[in-house]
């Protein structure tokens, strides 16, 4: 007969089909047994041979077993003794098991109700967004690919080991060489810093130029994490009206003066949510007031890779001469979820101030993914893949516009976005968006609350197409109609 401990061995179920190697199988199945206490403190092991019959593997495999617990510290390997049940450190007694982690703090918070999340957790089949990429068109294997061969460069390493004392990087130097060739700016790598997202270079660049009740001009239709983080600061949000030609700049000029104005927070090439595109003069105005006036503006440009004209309208930052435009700007966003890479750009005063707040927060960065991403600008493929995948994005664009035309007819009202994977899409009779919104998860869609905007003159929605298929976008627009008639009963 087996003594139990070859009976626990024994009842080890491999997976031939699985991905994950045999002898972690087998060492996970083990860890749960001893982390269950069913093989206690000491007690003594089979040998790999044993192992290798009761399992039918290689003793190789049985090897490799007993080194993969050992190396986690669930058996000790004492030579010419054998394999023993390692004492548990962290092995729960009962006294602790007993005890609950506690639910609140036992001293105040600071807490703040500008930081509440919109977003609404969906749970229906198809979900309309504000403007996402399509996670089915990005291969994981590509992406694996690029990984591997980043982290075999001898070059990275040397990064690795002085990216404290050297942050003029690869990643900033090929940015800044894509930026100057292909979206018209004329910048140093010493104009640049590398961030994780276009929410923490907002959150940076805030830090820097707000102060408790600096004024901050926004849209009457804005960004809702931009006025998050301003008012989070303390700042005074102020809203000016937006129309089919972006800010109105004449209103600032109207109700505000020299010095009554810290900064003018802006989308020029597509404004959120509505995707007009700040015209020519109000450019020029908006540049001149700025000067004249002594305050910053904040150019977000949050979906640049996604320029669809073939003479795209160039950002606000490539017409300022004066320093009068810190520029926040995403790249990747048409490749890989993961390698998408916030950057600022801004003259050298700020971008050294900018980058020791940010490296109080995050010393290191991702050099693996800035790794990535240079090589893929170096080598060409950061543009290769984009003008791919913009392809296929404005067939889809078209798709939408084919699809609100069919069943909403002269019902709604709409501007096809030169670029950025979302439409906005005005009512001309107002509805009771929240009810639609109910409606339309009869129909397994969900149009979350963050999209919809409703007050006495406008009634409208955001809704991205950039992840949806064509086949989608037709069922869901078809849907939307039905929703649409069903509050209209």
């Amino acid at each position: 007969m087996n003594s139990p401990v070859e009976n626990i061995i024994q009842s080890i179920y491999i997976d031939k089909q699985s991905k994950t190697a045999v002898y972690l199988q087998i060492a996970q199945q083990l860890t749960h047994v001893i982390q269950r206490g069913e093989l206690p403190f000491k007690t003594v092991l089979p040998g790999t041979r044993s192992v290798s019959r009761l399992l039918h593997i290689n003793r190789n495999t049985a090897v490799s077993v007993y080194e993969e617990l050992a190396s986690q510290g669930w058996i000790e390997i004492v030579a010419n003794k054998g394999a023993f049940i390692a004492y548990q450190k962290h092995k729960k007694t009962t006294e602790i098991a007993d005890k609950k982690y506690p639910s609140r703090t036992n001293f105040s918070l600071y807490e703040s109700s500008n930081l509440a999340s919109p977003y609404d957790k969906s749970t229906t089949t198809y979900t309309f967004t504000d403007g996402q990429t399509d996670i089915r068109l990005h291969q994981s294997k590509q992406y694996s690919q690029w990984y591997n061969a980043a982290l075999q460069r001898a070059s990275f390493f040397n990064r690795w080991n002085n990216y404290v004392y050297d942050r003029v990087s690869f990643l900033k130097v090929q940015l800044c060489n894509y930026l100057n060739v292909h979206q018209q700016f004329s910048i140093q790598p010493t104009n640049i810093l590398i961030t994780r997202s276009s929410e923490m270079s907002l959150y940076l660049i805030s830090q820097l130029l707000l102060k408790p009740k600096s004024v901050v001009l926004v849209a009457d239709l804005s960004n809702f994490k931009a006025n998050m983080i301003f008012s989070q600061l303390e700042a005074k949000v102020e809203t000016i009206p937006v129309d089919d030609m972006g800010l109105n700049i004449d209103y600032i000029k109207h109700n505000y003066s020299k010095n009554s104005i810290r900064m003018v927070y802006c989308n020029a090439r597509r404004h959120y949510p509505t995707t007009a595109t700040l015209s020519e003069k109000r450019r020029k105005d908006l540049l001149k007031l700025a000067r004249e006036w002594n305050f910053a503006i904040i150019e977000d440009d949050f979906d640049s890779d996604f320029q669809f004209d073939t003479f795209p309208k160039p950002a606000l930052a490539t017409q300022d001469t004066h320093g009068t435009v810190v520029y926040l700007g995403t790249i990747g966003k048409a490749l890989f979820p993961a390698l998408e890479t916030g950057f600022i750009v801004a003259p050298e005063n700020l971008i050294a101030e900018a980058k020791n707040y940010y490296q109080m927060i995050d010393l290191q960065g991702d050099l693996v993914k800035e790794q990535i991403v240079a090589e893929l600008i170096h080598q060409g493929e950061m543009y290769r893949q984009t003008n791919k995948k913009l392809l296929l994005y404005k067939e889809r664009r078209d798709a939408m516009v084919s699809a609100l035309a069919k069943h909403f007819k002269s019902l709604v009202t709409f501007h096809i976005p030169s670029g950025g994977l979302a439409f906005f899409i005005h009512f001309k009779k107002h509805i009771p968006l929240g009810a639609l919104a109910q409606k339309l998860k009869l129909y397994d869609i969900s149009l979350p609350k963050h999209l919809l905007y409703q007050t006495k003159s406008i009634c409208a929605i955001r809704l991205g197409f950039g992840h949806l298929t064509i086949e989608e976008i037709s069922f869901t627009i078809e849907k939307l109609r039905k929703a649409y008639d069903d509050v209209m009963e």
